[in-house]
Formats: C-alpha cells, sequence, structure tokens
C-alpha cells in the first residue's frame, strides 16, 4: 500500500499546533536560551571579559542549558503524547506503514525544533554581543556563523534525542526524567575534569557544545563534536523506530 508522505507531514503539523502546551514549550526554547544568555552577558564585567581564555562567541550562550531542557521538554511529550491519550492506534490506522509514520513524525518535530533553534542561537548572539560592546565580535568575523547554524543545529538535535527515546519509553515524563538529568547533572558532577579527559568529552552536551567554542578543546572539533551528539540521536532514533516497529501500538 503506498502512502504519500505530504498528507501525513500535514497531519503531524497539525497535531501540535492544536497543542498549544507544545507550541508554548516550543517558544520556551527561545525564550528561556534568550532570556538568561542576556542576563549573564549583562553582568559580565571587564574582569571576566578581559581574561586571556575569555571566548566572546560561547559567552552569548550561557542560558543554552536551559533551553535544552525545553526542547526536551517539546520533544518527548510530541511523540509520547499520542501512546498515553491511545490516538497512536488510529494514526497507524491511518498510516499503516509506521516507517512513514515515524520518519513524518520526526520530520515535523525535528524541523520546528530547527527554525526555532536558528532564530534562538540568531537573537541570542547578536543580542549578546551587543552586551560586550568592543569585546564582542560580529557575523563576520572567525567562527561567527558557524556558532549560528551549530547552535541551532544542537537544539534540535537535542530535541531528536528526545523524540526517539520518547519512541522507546512512551512515557513523556519517563524521558524527561532520565534525559535531563544525563545531561545537566552528569555534567555538573564531572564539570571538575578538564575538557581533555577522555570519554567525558563524549558525553552528548559535552561534544555537540564544542560547536559554540571559538577555539576547541581537546580531540573534538566543532563539527566532529556535533557529529559525535548525531551519533547518539541516531541511536536514539533506532531504537525508536524498532520499538515502533516490532511493538504493538
Amino acid at each position: 500500500m503506498t502512502v504519500s508522505i505530504t498528507p501525513v507531514l500535514h497531519s503531524e503539523w497539525l497535531k501540535i499546533r492544536s497543542a498549544r502546551s507544545l507550541g508554548a514549550t516550543l517558544g520556551s526554547v527561545f525564550l528561556a536560551t534568550v532570556a538568561f544568555s542576556l542576563l549573564m552577558c549583562a553582568t559580565l564585567g571587564t574582569e571576566e571579559t578581559g581574561k586571556p581564555d575569555f571566548d566572546p562567541l560561547r559567552s552569548s550562550f550561557f542560558g543554552l542549558n536551559f533551553g535544552q531542557v525545553a526542547a526536551i521538554c517539546f520533544g518527548a511529550p510530541a511523540v509520547a503524547g499520542e501512546y498515553r491519550s491511545g490516538a497512536v492506534r488510529i494514526s497507524l490506522a491511518a498510516v499503516p506503514r509506521r516507517g512513514v509514520f515515524y520518519a513524518a513524525k520526526l520530520a515535523v518535530i525535528g524541523g520546528l525544533a530547527l527554525l526555532v533553534g536558528l532564530a534562538t542561537s540568531l537573537t541570542c548572539f547578536l543580542a549578546g554581543q551587543e552586551f560586550l560592546g568592543d569585546r564582542g565580535v560580529g557575523l563576520g568575523d572567525p567562527g561567527a556563523l558557524r556558532v549560528v547554524a551549530g547552535c541551532g543545529i544542537y537544539l534540535a538535535l537535542i530535541t531528536l534525542f528526545s523524540a526517539g527515546l520518547a519512541a522507546v519509553l512512551r512515557s513523556g515524563p519517563a524521558v524527561m526524567g532520565i534525559l535531563i538529568p544525563f545531561l545537566l547533572m552528569l555534567s555538573f558532577v564531572i564539570g571538575d575534569i578538564p575538557q581533555d579527559g577522555g570519554i567525558v568529552e563524549f558525553l552528548p552536551d559535552r561534544a555537540g557544545q564544542q560547536v559554540l567554542l571559538q577555539e576547541s578543546t581537546g580531540m573534538l572539533g566543532p563539527w566532529s563534536g556535533l557529529g559525535v551528539l548525531g551519533l547518539w540521536v541516531a541511536a536514539a532514533l533506532w531504537a525508536g523506530w524498532q520499538s515502533l516497529h516490532r511493538r504493538d501500538a
């Protein structure tokens, strides 16, 4: 049976648009990241910005950890909500090809997260550099466009990470209860370990956020670090597909 993906994409878009909580959570990715980033930039003094190792690029994204929590809280319920309500049975009856259903859902979730992520990163960068004054950089400076694009991609990947795990666990709270501590608390616990500390560099957040640095540290570069995060996400999406493909709705 042939199923066109276009109407399935439209259906998935309608599901998210009709769920006000999902729209509000997606908007909070922007608000949380920008608000906390600008708050931190506004409090930076000449002592901090005058240090030799001061990174004007990374300084615009202090709020990213808050934004990625919001991204997780968007991606997980966007998938798991259908299991909680039982609506996934109706969706799969309408779209019996589970691969098309899964791909369309991920495309809409990831696409929306990418658009919001790029808007977020551009706003953080431009506003943050204004606060830094003559210590700031412009979009034409080396690494600036890479950081803006990389932050948007990072937020989209984190969203898809949570979406893939939600397809496995079929519970938004379970995904949030696992992924948020994994990305935030684990990095906090090992925060005193140098960035070139072996396996620590390959944690999803540590690896992915290399793209935000003006000069990368350790073994991973900006794009190779983002690639490591991509492998984590690919594993989660593959596990989600296996769960959807093999288990009953």
